[in-house]
């Protein structure tokens, strides 16, 4: 041992000693007389916007949702802990005993997740009546859609994380819910986004739109209504849809927005702007007549076209050809104009481009060009009947309105106006013209064709008798993605509406994809466009032909309410006024959260739920 310790290593080890103490006292002494430095931890946004519809019908409303958690490693009698907590979680007891024990050894276990504050205040309760200090509650903001399946893919769908996944929810992610701020003055609110579309006026057509797919057995549909003076959407519907509320369970098809995602050959409803154009261009006058006689055929270079017709129509003009849907009539009158012109003109209506409507992940479509390798002598001819091109239904609507508004395009929109949270408005959406693609002539002249198509051609079944309109409608057959060319079985139906013709203020498009049975435009679309377009007139107060009028005293009676009496279950609130909701707010043993003004619209939980001491009620007034 003496000589283990000789006095070599005896002062090696003290040197080290001495070493190690002068850096750990200088260490010390730097960050002493290092100045502090407030750490401050950066506010949440306290409230994700809402939704509302352009009159302030909430859509999409901020709630709270909880996820259950336990710490497996904890946990002393797993089959009692299960036992007591499954059925407020509606598992299996066995479910959650092999869950814990495949997680036994961790810290932290997700149970089950988005619990309501039903089911979270249930859950509680079981919590401390057994004393489960190992097992808690993870509080995540959430979103609660009131009108469930209503106009679901454009109001899109949050996720766990408080981020948007899909529609408005998604491409408004800043405004609804701003960028964190660490300026303790900063407004820890979101921005409400107000849509352009009527809720109520939607339900009407998503209703006739259910029924118009139940009827004709259809793989799909989609519906848009726009002003034609603004380029507002009025209504915009893409079925099949989903509850958002259980958005997790929907299926690729329920979560499509096909109006501004999925791109299809129109068909004939394509012949306006074809003929818009070949007017516009002076390649045909109004007065110029080709014959029909069922089939067009040309050579080109060695390239044989063969384009049929469904008639033998004689000889047409341009109001002729779009009143009977006349294939030859555009064969021959595309001869007229050259080719750089008429596909710069299809640009110009704004196919093959995106809209830019404030809708994520839209479609430019297809419109090919003379250097197109799949490009021949027949694609002319072929496009101004609506086929070997690719359009969206919202560039459908996009086109139409140049034909409403005397040649000038006005840009779409979903969006009417944004406020914060107490209502200060920061954008209001006014119309944004575009530049002129038509004279007011052309305009005016291809309204008129497609009032007589309404009045005695292939849309007469979209006639309206007491209000000017004009429709188009087109059936094309859809490609075969397996066998190559055109399916015999697959068709696309569609038609496009403007009404009143004398001064356009709507312009409304019906798509029914792969009908069973009846697929031509004119019998299963033109009779909904007369469906729908009576709903909207009405809704909307469009004066009708020979229309009395109503003379009213503006005196109206209002029932007197009685405030909200709570006996063992929470009632029905729904339709209260915010003044009855007094005595309820006087409860000590009761935490009401009022959101918003006027009258219950969403009351959470719901009607018939037991009463419990300091349970949560959420109620969102409009």
């Amino acid at each position: 041992m003496n000589k283990y310790f000789g006095t070599i290593r005896i002062w090696l080890f003290n040197a080290l000693l001495i070493l190690l103490f002068a850096f750990t006292y200088l260490k010390y002494i730097k960050l002493a007389l290092t100045p502090n430095v407030d750490v401050q931890s950066i506010p949440s946004t306290k409230d994700r916007g809402s939704i509302v519809d352009r009159s302030g019908k909430r859509l999409a409303v901020q709630t709270d949702f909880y996820h259950f958690i336990v710490t497996p490693r904890d946990v002393t009698d797993v089959e009692y802990f299960a036992q007591a907590v499954a059925p407020a979680l509606d598992m299996n007891p066995y479910e959650i005993v092999q869950m814990i024990n495949a997680n036994s050894n961790r810290s932290f276990l997700y149970v089950k997740k988005r619990l309501d504050v039903t089911e979270q205040t249930e859950l509680k309760k079981i919590i401390d009546a057994n004393n489960f200090n190992y097992a808690g509650f993870e509080r995540i903001p959430g979103r609660v859609y009131p009108e469930n399946a209503l106009a679901s893919q454009l109001i899109g769908y949050m996720g766990n994380d408080g981020v948007g996944l899909s529609g408005i929810e998604y491409i408004m992610q800043d405004t609804l819910s701003p960028q964190i701020s660490s300026d303790a003055s900063a407004d820890r609110h979101g921005q409400n986004v107000y849509l352009t579309i009527d809720a109520n006026l939607q339900y009407k057509l998503e209703q006739i739109a259910q029924d118009t797919m139940k009827q004709t057995q259809a793989e799909s549909m989609m519906l848009i209504a726009a002003s034609a003076k603004s380029g507002e959407i009025l209504s915009y519907i893409s079925l099949p849809s989903i509850d958002l509320n259980e958005y997790t369970r929907a299926t690729p098809a329920q979560t499509m927005d096909r109006p501004a995602v999925y791109a299809y050959e129109p068909g004939s409803v394509f012949k306006i702007f074809s003929a818009a154009i070949l007017l516009d261009t002076n390649s045909v006058n109004e007065v110029d007549s080709f014959l029909c006689d069922g089939v067009y055929e040309k050579v080109f270079d060695h390239d044989r076209i063969r384009i049929t017709c469904l008639e033998h129509h004689g000889w047409l003009n341009v109001r002729g050809a779009l009143q009977y849907s006349c294939n030859e009539y555009f064969a021959q009158a595309t001869e007229r104009i050259s080719t750089p012109v008429f596909l710069e003109k299809i640009h110009t209506l704004g196919f093959g481009e995106k809209t830019g409507i404030e809708l994520p992940g839209e479609t430019r479509g297809s419109v090919k060009n003379e250097e197109d390798r799949l490009w021949s002598a027949r694609s002319k001819p072929t496009m101004s009947i609506g086929q070997e091109l690719s359009v969206s239904a919202l560039q459908m609507v996009q086109a139409a309105t140049a034909i409403a508004n005397k040649g000038t395009p006005i840009q779409l929109t979903v969006i009417s106006r944004i406020t914060t949270h107490d209502g200060k408005d920061l954008f209001i959406h006014k119309p944004v013209l575009k530049p002129q693609v038509f004279s007011e002539r052309t305009a005016a002249t291809i309204l008129s064709d497609m009032e007589t198509v309404a009045q005695s051609g292939t849309g007469s079944r979209a006639n309206i008798r007491d209000i000017s309109i004009g429709v188009k409608t087109g059936t094309a057959q859809m490609a075969d993605h397996e066998r190559g060319g055109y399916s015999q079985t697959d068709f696309l139906s569609n038609c496009l509406a403007i009404f009143p013709t004398k001064d356009p203020e709507i312009i409304l498009y019906i798509v029914i994809e792969k009908a069973k049975g009846e697929t031509y435009a004119g019998r299963i679309v033109a009779p909904v466009i007369n469906e729908a377009a009576n709903v909207i007139i009405d809704h909307l107060g469009i004066q009708r032909g020979g229309a009395l009028g109503v003379e009213h005293s503006g005196v109206i009676s209002i029932q007197s309410s009685t405030p909200v009496e709570i006996g063992d279950t929470l009632p029905n609130l729904i339709g209260v006024p915010k003044k009855d909701l007094v005595k309820l707010l006087q409860r000590k043993d009761l935490n009401v959260q009022i959101k918003g003004e006027g009258y219950v619209k969403v009351q959470i939980p719901s009607a018939g739920t037991p009463i419990t001491e300091n349970m949560t009620i959420e109620l969102y007034l409009e």
